[in-house]
């Protein structure tokens, strides 16, 4: 991807062409020598550059590498540990991680699979030999090359000369290819805790799954320590010495010079790859059964308090501490990320039919209305946008209600105002959704001394007439959509009113508490308003629970003992809640730190806690029975609702990330930036599997944030200026092409 504007346009005596990849720690360049030599160039995060105790890891990892010569392995071309931000460049080598390969083109062929576990038996004899023990050998940290495979980052290896920052406990790795020794106590790990990765390593080579894959990265650590590993799909003899290299013992796991010749002996044209019918399918394991899985998380609490007490302080580094998903993937020079094709795995879906890249902006012409967006605002850049039926629909301040054809991009119509805009200091917009073939849009207007006035729209989708529209009052403070209503609080009469999306007509109006300031939150289970008295912010809420065919409401009351957010949506039928850490009066979302997960059941006020094993600071989501909070610095952490344990902690280079989407299908979470950058993280693992570019200038955090749509196969993002696009997710760097208007 390209180079942004903060990025350096040189680093020692290296050229930077091209931005490859990011992680937690840092960033990956490509860079290129005065003599046209191409080098991986990985550089230092600034907040970490003055860490004195980081700067000695990424010494050591220095260290280690160069200690390796071997021809498997990416050698130290240069470095400037002591540099303002320190950095290490490394040989350049084209070619996927064998996760890319096999998200992209399914397990390996019994010869590629036999010339890749010959590579790295050879690639790990060479970095035993020179006395280091890798300890992260995972598919994101080999690069398959056209000479043979290459081992890469050495950001957590140990040699036996340096010990001193792997003897506090802080255990390092990624837990489905970490072996029992490395969860249970790092500073036991040696040598033959390569080999067991190496096994596991080679199961998902053969069948694309690892052999210990399990929902969190906290249950894939127990089934490594407590579990035989699932090899169905290996065949022998393959089966057989890979079995042997995932014993729990040392002692019991082969030599790599036992290894090698077993893996000469393999046929090249020998099968790899069993029936499935040979052994269970991971649904079908014991942990994952009714009884099976309450017995796992009684042995699974235990197992994760014995790693605790060995490692003399369990830290975040158990799962994500140095992960660094994008060093290992690019940090030797992987290149771009070359994610699946849409016919290659699941987890990219094909885009709808007709579907074209395309970029465009809320101030592109028409074919139907108005040609250009209001210009008479103050009041700041802010576009929100929903999808449905293959169109995007768009309103923000200053933006006239309109159309955008999901698959072309094509403006198809735009709104005109009720009013003439240009007596207003303020315009704006707000899309609702679409119900009974109605658009439905809140259109506020302000002038100079703050007064407002507030109207609900109803449009054609197809020509963006106006169907109906109704006057909602200056003291307008929210709307929804549920089912064939449309429901409306108001800030000054406190009352909420039904009016029907088809015609507008008033259902029912239901009074609101005196004194109270209320909100909806919307889901799958009703609609609810949670209230707080103006007096009392922070303790008391008051649920009441709507009845949508009368207005009548069932209340009832639950008390917290310090600041709380209320997550939209429910789980297991109680409202979500998380409480922040004091009185959380900070201005800036990125102050709040976040203790506690709290359910409350609608009818009954009552509630159950669960404290967060780790702190977090970020702005919360709940998706698909799990939180996530992202910062403003990219930071983006998992966190489960049942135990409240951290799932993963994953860096990204978004500044200004907006709110998560899922794609559950396919397990991916997507985030977009100010600037149009989009990520996607494994909902999994929290993996980084690609960034893309940016789009347009980073604009400031507003409220809504910058936005992902799922269409289908594709996204569609908007951000706070007004630009739309549309990606790929399997070709996240295509170019998008600007739409033209419908004719």
């Amino acid at each position: 991807m390209p180079l942004s504007e903060d990025d350096p346009r040189s680093v020692g005596e290296y050229v930077l062409v091209d931005r490859l990849g990011s992680g937690g720690m840092g960033v990956v360049y490509l860079g290129r020598s005065r003599s046209g030599r191409d080098v991986a160039v990985k550089v230092v995060h600034g907040q970490y550059a003055h860490d004195e105790v980081f700067r000695t890891r990424f010494r050591q990892e220095i260290d280690a590498v160069r200690k390796v010569s071997g021809v498997f392995t990416a050698p130290v071309v240069d470095a400037d540990p002591a540099a303002v931000r320190p950095w290490m460049a490394t040989q350049y080598v084209p070619g996927p991680s064998l996760a890319d390969r096999v998200r992209k083109d399914g397990p390996l062929g019994a010869a590629e699979l036999r010339r890749l576990a010959l590579g790295l038996v050879e690639a790990l004899r060479d970095i035993h030999r020179a006395g280091v023990v890798h300890r992260d050998l995972k598919p994101a940290n080999v690069l398959i090359a056209q000479d043979g495979p290459r081992v890469i980052d050495f950001g957590i290896s140990r040699t036996a000369e340096n010990l001193t920052l792997t003897q506090t406990g802080h255990m390092i790795g990624t837990p489905p290819f970490m072996s029992p020794e490395q969860l249970r106590d790092s500073r036991s790990v040696v040598p033959a805790s390569d080999v067991f990765s190496l096994g596991a390593l080679l199961v998902y080579a053969a069948t694309g799954r690892g052999p210990f894959d399990a929902e969190s990265p906290y249950m894939a650590a127990y089934r490594v320590m407590n579990e035989e590993p699932d090899l169905a799909g290996v065949a022998e003899p393959l089966r057989g010495i890979v079995a042997r290299c995932l014993a729990k013992e040392q002692g019991e796991r082969p030599e790599l010079g036992e290894l090698a010749r077993e893996f000469q002996a393999l046929s090249a044209g020998e099968s790899v790859v069993a029936s499935r019918a040979t052994g269970p399918a991971a649904s079908e394991m014991p942990h994952a059964s009714g009884g099976g899985r309450l017995r796992s998380r009684v042995s699974l609490a235990v197992t994760i308090g014995a790693v605790a007490l060995g490692a003399l302080g369990l830290t975040a580094y158990l799962v994500l501490g140095e992960r660094d998903a994008d060093w290992a993937k690019n940090g030797t020079g992987a290149g771009h990320l070359k994610p699946a094709s849409p016919s290659a795995s699941p987890r990219w879906g094909p885009p709808p039919s007709g579907w074209r890249p395309w970029l465009t902006t809320v101030n592109a012409p028409a074919a139907v209305g108005p040609d250009q967006t209001v210009t008479t605002v103050d009041g700041g850049e802010e576009t929100y946008c929903v999808l449905s039926d293959g169109a995007v629909y768009c309103g923000g301040t200053g933006v006239l209600p309109m159309r955008v054809d999901a698959a072309t991009g094509a403006l198809a119509w735009r709104a005109t105002s009720t009013r003439t805009v240009a007596r207003y200091a303020l315009y704006r917009t707000k899309v609702l959704g679409v119900r009974d073939g109605l658009v439905l849009v809140v259109e506020t207007l302000g002038g100079e001394s703050g007064d407002e006035k507030h109207t609900l729209l109803a449009l054609d989708p197809d020509s963006g007439g106006r169907r109906w529209s109704q006057p909602l009052g200056a003291g307008y403070g929210g709307g929804i959509l549920s089912g064939d209503l449309v429901l409306t609080a108001s800030t000054d009469g406190r009352v909420v009113t039904a009016r029907s999306a088809r015609s507008g007509a008033v259902r029912w109006t239901r009074p609101l508490p005196e004194r109270n300031v209320c909100r909806f939150t919307d889901s799958d289970r009703g609609v609810y308003l949670l209230c707080q008295e103006l007096e009392d912010l922070s303790g008391r809420v008051s649920v009441l629970t709507l009845d949508l065919t009368d207005g009548s409401a069932h209340r009832s009351e639950t008390q917290f003992d310090s600041a709380w957010d209320g997550v939209d949506g429910t789980y297991d039928g109680r409202l979500v809640f998380v409480q922040r850490h004091g009185d959380g009066t900070g201005s800036d979302f990125e102050d709040q730190i976040y203790t506690r997960v709290v359910l409350v059941d609608p009818e009954t006020g009552s509630r159950s806690a669960t404290n967060i094993a780790e702190e977090v600071r970020g702005w919360p989501t709940l998706l698909d029975g799990r939180l996530y909070f992202v910062r403003s610095n990219g930071e983006v952490t998992a966190v489960s609702l049942q135990t409240g344990m951290q799932l993963w902690r994953t860096q990204t280079t978004l500044e200004n990330a907006g709110r998560p989407v899922l794609d559950k299908g396919g397990h991916t979470v997507y985030l977009a930036s100010t600037s149009g950058r989009v990520v996607a993280i494994d909902e999994r693992t929290g993996d980084n599997l690609w960034e893309s570019a940016s789009r347009t200038d980073p604009s400031t955090a507003g409220d809504p944030f910058p936005q992902v749509l799922l269409n289908q196969g594709a996204l569609i993002v908007v951000t706070l200026d007004g630009t739309l696009f549309t990606l790929d997710p399997s070709h996240p760097d295509r170019t998008s092409a600007t739409a033209a208007s419908e004719s």
